[in-house]
């Protein structure tokens, strides 16, 4: 069959040939795969800078896709973890990993959608539990996956949602996705500071993407400014785009009620995650969210890798030339 192979963690993907992968046990199935999605977590573990990367070659990227069964039945799955990736023609799939979709399901927007949707979803349905009239912050809000962390969190009843990010024309669109107020980090610090205070300083829970400088910043003006810093603030870290290290002094520790967490592979069992999978699919489906997936032939893997997207859209790639 043919799929995306990366032979080294320099260069991208190219389309190869590889061997057919076969099912093993009473679980497995093998799917002919109809929509993969490239999402940062594809591209991390195809240059092997994922926490997760063990630096063996040639691999197969791709963790998760839409794929139909012999039998005609339609899935979205996450791939098993000894198994090739979804960027192929073909995949094994374990149906305990798996959830079934209404027939008439587009495959591209739940392969598009799943996975940065599902950062948040988990976040705020498995890591803290929202009070009412919640107020959230989503640093990082101009990527897919804040974007969606937007409209999920209003989803899920946030009462006020704060978008922060840096590209001003992605920015923009986020109040027509539920944004209450947005704060551009791209900035002076002191000014990016003193909107974060003025917009956030209440916050219930910061779902925050970037991490690095930008979280050490944002960190002292919102609890510098908190009103009761005795409120909880919870502290969700899932992507570490603006770096993967901070400062963080004990004093903050001791000054309010700080709590950080991550949310990912690890800090959720599997059996967590995949117990969320169901009910999100259903959302997406039902076009609760706001989709904009770009379509790619699998052929054009290498072409894709380095390509450009509008603002919102996600690449996702389909088998054939």
């Amino acid at each position: 069959m043919h799929a995306a192979v990366v032979h080294s963690f320099d260069t991208p993907p190219r389309y190869d040939t590889v061997d057919t992968p076969r099912p093993e046990g009473e679980h497995q199935v093998l799917v002919d795969v109809l929509a993969a999605g490239l999402h940062p977590r594809v591209r991390s573990s195809a240059d092997g800078t994922h926490y997760t990367s063990d630096g063996t070659l040639p691999l197969i990227p791709g963790i998760d896709a839409v794929g139909r069964t012999p039998d005609g039945g339609l899935l979205y799955f996450v791939a098993p973890d000894d198994a090739p990736g979804t960027m192929a023609e073909q995949a094994v799939v374990d149906r305990r990993r798996a959830v079934a979709l209404p027939p008439d399901t587009d495959p591209i927007a739940v392969a598009a959608a799943m996975n940065p949707a599902m950062s948040s979803w988990i976040a705020l349905r498995r890591r803290v539990t929202l009070p009412s009239n919640a107020r959230v912050l989503v640093l990082g809000a101009t990527g897919s996956a804040g974007r969606l962390a937007v409209q999920i969190a209003k989803h899920l009843g946030a009462a006020h949602v704060v978008a922060a990010g840096r590209d001003p024309e992605r920015l923009a669109l986020l109040p027509d996705l539920g944004a209450d107020e947005t704060v551009s980090l791209s900035a002076d610090p002191d000014r990016v500071a003193a909107d974060l205070a003025r917009t956030a300083a209440d916050a219930d829970v910061v779902i925050d993407y970037v991490w690095g400088p930008v979280a050490e910043q944002a960190m002292p003006a919102l609890l510098t400014a908190r009103p009761d810093r005795a409120k909880t603030l919870a502290w969700i870290q899932i992507g570490s785009m603006a770096g993967t290290e901070l400062t963080l002094p004990s004093a903050y520790l001791r000054a309010a009620d700080l709590r950080i967490m991550g949310s990912g592979q690890g800090s959720v069992s599997t059996a967590g995650i995949l117990a969320e999978l169901p009910s999100l699919a259903e959302r997406i489906t039902a076009g609760t969210f706001a989709v904009d997936p770009l379509t790619v032939p699998l052929a054009e893997v290498e072409k894709a890798w380095g390509g450009p997207t509008s603002p919102g859209q996600r690449i996702v790639l389909t088998p054939g030339a």
